[in-house]
């Protein structure tokens, strides 16, 4: 079998979670850089059994790297065009490229065929659109989708390690009638919610509903649905949940979406009421479906349906996208 050279750049919670799934899908690794910031360099990390040494990042990291994943942040806006440049496929989870024309933005379950006029460099969407999207596909070949309304609930553990132990840490202050404190959140997350992910923009929205404005219209490759998204942070540690109303074009009854459902790539159907089974975020964690469950008409409209959507946000909504899109690059020979 043919092997690739890969770099994982990030080694916080995403980071974490790609040396992960590349071990637990067998991506044909042959030879592995792990690179950070200088602040993690000289640390170690195990893949396959092996300990690999943290390398500090800079422009010369990726010279006869195959593929390079970044987990995230700031570093594929320094170094993503270097790492380019020097014969990588980089594929990106940070906001930094997913609206350019030029970057193909992917979810394998949906657009695959995209991968095909990457020019270096393809994003991996916002983990919430991804489970979306997955969710919406099948509905969307089917029936056509006129409009999109979405509540997120998600977990903690998509802005980082810190957010993850500030909820700990808040949780135990809470129940030891302690005063509550903390430095990633605006206010307390622990045993409360906050209609606030990112920034806030003049219109209203915040940065992290846009995305799923934006990113939801181009991995569909349909300017014309209209999206509309509240996003919310809840005291769960990770795996996120969605509520999606969508209005289809032409009628699509809830069995007949159910049905769809049950046979789409990546997807789990969840949904039998009597037996109180429906998607949970604690089920999801730790898996790469995205999971769907009460299907359902809205009935007041003439084409619309509700769903609710769950996923790990860490895997399929961050790693695993991206190592599956490293696969396809395989098996399309782009690599």
């Amino acid at each position: 079998m043919k092997t690739y050279s890969v770099a994982v750049v990030g080694t916080g919670a995403v980071g974490q979670t790609m040396l992960k799934v590349l071990e637990e899908r067998n991506f044909p690794v042959g030879k592995l850089k792990v690179l950070a910031t200088s602040r993690s360099a000289g640390k170690t990390v195990t893949f396959r059994d092996e300990e690999y040494v943290i390398e500090e990042t800079t422009p010369a990291s990726f010279a006869g790297i195959d593929v390079a994943l970044f987990a995230g942040g700031e570093a594929s806006k320094i170094y993503g065009r270097a790492a380019v440049e020097a014969g990588a496929v980089v594929i990106d989870n940070s906001n930094n490229f997913r609206m350019d024309p030029e970057v193909p933005l992917v979810v394998p379950e949906v657009n695959p065929q995209d991968v095909r006029w990457h020019k270096g460099l393809i994003a991996n969407p916002n983990c919430s659109t991804i489970q979306m999207v997955v969710a919406l596909k099948p509905i969307y070949d089917a029936a056509g989708i006129k409009r999109i309304v979405v509540s997120t609930y998600q977990a903690v553990s998509g802005a980082g390690q810190e957010a993850i132990d500030e909820l700990r840490q808040q949780s135990r202050q809470v129940l030891a009638g302690e005063e509550v404190t903390g430095k990633v959140f605006p206010w307390q997350i622990a045993f409360n919610c906050l209609p606030h992910i990112d920034v806030f923009l003049e219109n209203g929205y915040s940065k992290e509903e846009m995305k799923m404005v934006n990113e939801t219209k181009k991995i569909m490759g349909d300017d014309q649905i209209q999206v509309t998204a509240t996003t919310v942070r809840v005291p769960v540690f990770n795996g996120h949940s969605e509520a999606v109303n969508v209005e289809t074009r032409e009628k699509l009854t809830a069995a007949a979406a159910r049905e769809l459902l049950r046979r789409a790539p990546g997807v789990v159907v969840v949904d039998d009421l009597e037996a109180k089974a429906y998607p949970l975020a604690i089920q999801a964690d730790g898996r790469d479906e995205v999971f769907v469950g009460r299907i359902r008409e809205d009935f007041t409209i003439a084409n619309g349906l509700n769903m609710w959507v769950v996923a790990d946000n860490l895997r399929k909504g961050a790693a695993t996208n991206a190592v599956q899109i490293a696969e396809l690059l395989v098996q399309e020979g782009l690599l």
